[in-house]
This record gives C-alpha cells, sequence and structure tokens, in this order.
C-alpha cells in the first residue's frame, strides 16, 4: 500500500490529512519513515495483522492483484519476534524503505514466498524475521537471543551493548512508554549533531542524560584515544598513574591520526571514574579532544 509520512523535526508534531487516518493513526504520532520507534513497530504489526485491509492501508492494484485466490503453495513464518526489542526496532528500520517489489524479491532468494493474502506491512515484518534469523540475533522460538554480535549496526546498537548505563537508561524510558524520549535517544546516538539542532531545547534534560549515561564508569577499564603519540606508552602511563594504580595498559599509534589509543586498567574503580573526570574532553593541541569511555 502507500504510505504517507512526514519529516519529523521534532517527536511532538505530527499531521494526519484524512479523518479515518486520524483515528487509527493518532497514536503512532511519531511515526515517521525512519520508524525508529519499537513500540510503533508493534503497534503497525498488530495494526496489520488484524485484518489485510486495513482501514489506514489504500492497497495498490499490484496488492489487489496479489489477494485473488492462487493455486500455489506457500510458506509463511510464524512471526513471534518481539516488536518493542531496540534490534528489532533497528532491522525495521532498514528494511521500510523497501519497496514492496524489493522485499518480495529478498524473500524468495531465501526460498520464502509471501503469500497472497499479506499486505506490505506484513511481508515487510516477516523480512525482518528472516533476516534477524539468518544472522543469528533470534532463537528457534523467536525471542531475541541475549548474545552480542561480533560487529554493530549502529551506535544505537553499540551503545545498549557496552554501555550498561545507557541500556538502563532506555529500559526505563520504554518501561514508561515514553515514546518520543525513546525515539530521541535513538536518533541522538545515531546522528548526534542533527539530533542536538533539533531537541536541544525541549529535550535539553534528556540529552544531558544520555551523554552521562555514555560516560558513567562501571568498572576499572577505560578504553582511550587522543593522547599525543610522541608521549610513548611510558610517558602516558606516568601520566595516568597520576589518578590511580595501573594495573594493565595497551596502547598504539592510530592509523589515521598521530595520537595514542588503546586500554588502561586501573586497579579500582574509583581511578578511572577520576580518569574520565579528568582527562575526557581536555583538548590536547591535536585537533581533537581525548576521549576515555568505560568498557
Amino acid at each position: 500500500g502507500n504510505h504517507s509520512s512526514s519529516n519529523l523535526s521534532d517527536p511532538h508534531s505530527h499531521q494526519h490529512s484524512h479523518p479515518t487516518l486520524h483515528r487509527v493513526l493518532a497514536p503512532l504520532h511519531v511515526y515517521s519513515t525512519t520508524m525508529r520507534v519499537s513500540n510503533t513497530i508493534s503497534l503497525i504489526a498488530m495494526m496489520s495483522m488484524a485484518s489485510t485491509a486495513s482501514a489506514w492501508v489504500v492497497p495498490s492494484q499490484n496488492q489487489l492483484h496479489r489477494q485473488q485466490p492462487a493455486a500455489r503453495s506457500t510458506t509463511r513464518l510464524q512471526m513471534a519476534i518481539d516488536y518493542n526489542d531496540p534490534l528489532v526496532a533497528e532491522e525495521f528500520n532498514k528494511v521500510q524503505p523497501l519497496t514492496f517489489e524489493e522485499v518480495e524479491e529478498e524473500l524468495q532468494e531465501t526460498g520464502i514466498r509471501a503469500p497472497p493474502t499479506m499486505n506490505e506491512m506484513e511481508v515487510k515484518l516477516m523480512l525482518v524475521e528472516v533476516r534477524m534469523r539468518a544472522q543469528g540475533k533470534l532463537d528457534g522460538g523467536g525471542e531475541t537471543k541475549k548474545k552480542r554480535p561480533a560487529s554493530f549496526d549502529s551506535k544505537f546498537e553499540e551503545a545498549m551493548w557496552t554501555k550498561p548505563a545507557f541500556e538502563e537508561l532506555y529500559e526505563k524510558l520504554k518501561a514508561k512508554d515514553d515514546h518520543n524520549s525513546m525515539n530521541v535517544v535513538t536518533e541522538y546516538m545515531n546522528d548526534p549533531v542533527t539530533a542536538r539542532k533539533r531537541y536541544s531545547k525541549t529535550y535539553r534534560g534528556l540529552l544531558r542524560s544520555i551523554d552521562s549515561a555514555l560516560t558513567a564508569v562501571n568498572g576499572p577499564t577505560i578504553q582511550f584515544t587522543g593522547f599525543p603519540a610522541n608521549m610513548g606508552e611510558a610517558g602516558l602511563k606516568m601520566t595516568l598513574e597520576a589518578v590511580g594504580a595501573i594495573a594493565d595498559i595497551d596502547c598504539e599509534v592510530d592509523d589515521t591520526f598521530p595520537v595514542l589509543k588503546g586500554t588502561v586498567t586501573f586497579e579500582d574503580t574509583e581511578s578511572a571514574k577520576k580518569a574520565v573526570e579528568q582527562y575526557n574532553g581536555m583538548d590536547m593541541g591535536m585537533g581533537t579532544n581525548l576521549e576515555l569511555i568505560s568498557v
């Protein structure tokens, strides 16, 4: 079907052009082509599965043709994935811009043919599940696995896996069904420059909370980058030992810039916190600021 969407400059803004659409889509005020709000996916899934002739979907001629009975065998997945899971939301964000034909073609390449009675949204949700199963992100029952991936598809996903304080912040927002704030968090992680321009006034407190969560120290190990390369490992160790005893340090010169990067493990978490407080964000005259984050 053809879905209309608007570019939202703030999560509070929304427009509807038809009374019927207004009644059905009123809860989806943060729905956009980026589809970054995980609960939006849940609502869309339930609405689309409730009827293949949903009131807010205007079938195209192609879909009307596909809804005619067809004598062919089909394979339909049981779409039991958790639409509230941020990993599912991230994958749906990638599938959403695809055309119906592109989605159908990708499914066919995996040996799956979408039933003719499924509408466009259902087929896209099917592709989300197929992709996540192929990536090993779903178990046999359709539940999202809590297994750290070898690489991350976005800054948001990386933060959810590597920053416990950030994950806790996001989960609290989700528990309160604060869709707008969840959308801001996701956008801020994936495009911080644009997000700051859009939300620096209306969501200033939330942006500060995100920054605090990202720099929160959860243990004695710190990942760093930005110290001048001419310090060498010995000079860097001497500098960091000023805030606390070091158990281990590993560093190397960055391939693209003459700065040191690596990790340092202090003998206690308190020393790691002091190092972050003292050095994170400091301008060392190398064109970039020091970056120290807990790992």
